[in-house]
């Protein structure tokens, strides 16, 4: 084999000490390493590199400092969903269906009328009608019995259920998840920053 490093300077031999001489005391190496570490070969202390340099004057801005990166990161944070308050979970609920009741009461009136105004009502009522009379009576009146009041009072009624069941489910299951997140730990989410 042929070394190709070119000519190298052979290792001095350090001549041993004798018996004869004194040795010298031994210096804690740990706080001289240190020392050595912290300044660097003009003797100033040690700084990190900074990827903005820092303000020249009080006032001035700091900018990029040339060859580094200046793309923003996305930030991102772990959080813990560890209890959920039961009274304001009511609370919110409690708007929640109440908006929901109100929006099932303007939706069954809008389609009452749609319906209506199609003839539906009429056409259904009056084939319901003959099956169902006779030649003593008219039969069944499906436009009497499905009229706007009473459909309104109905949906009204499973508006006000459907509160107070939405109401006390919501409530309920805040209690769940609080006993359950003190066994598991809660649900943990991961909240980015929109770049």
């Amino acid at each position: 084999m042929t070394d190709t490093r070119g000519p190298q300077s052979e290792p001095q031999a350090k001549p041993q000490s004798t018996s004869k001489q004194k040795q010298k005391p031994a210096v804690d190496e740990t706080a001289t390493e240190a020392k050595a570490k912290s300044k660097d070969a003009a003797g100033q202390p040690y700084h990190p590199p900074q990827a903005y340099a820092a303000p020249k004057k009080p006032g001035a801005q700091r900018g990029p400092v040339p060859g580094t990166r200046t793309t923003p990161r996305t930030r991102k944070a772990r959080l813990r969903v560890a209890k959920a308050d039961p009274w304001s979970v009511m609370k919110v609920s409690f708007l929640l269906s109440i908006a929901l009741g109100v929006c099932t009461i303007v939706a069954s009136a809008v389609l009452w009328m749609v319906m209506d105004a199609m003839g539906i009502f009429s056409t259904v009522g009056g084939t319901i009608s003959e099956a169902t009379g006779s030649n003593e009576g008219n039969g069944f009146d499906l436009q009497s019995f499905l009229s706007l009041p009473r459909v309104l009072i109905f949906t009204s009624v499973i508006a006000v259920i459907d509160v107070v069941l939405m109401t006390a489910l919501a409530t309920l299951g805040a209690f769940i998840y609080n006993l359950s997140a003190g066994f598991v730990g809660g649900v943990e989410l991961t909240l980015a920053e929109d770049e």
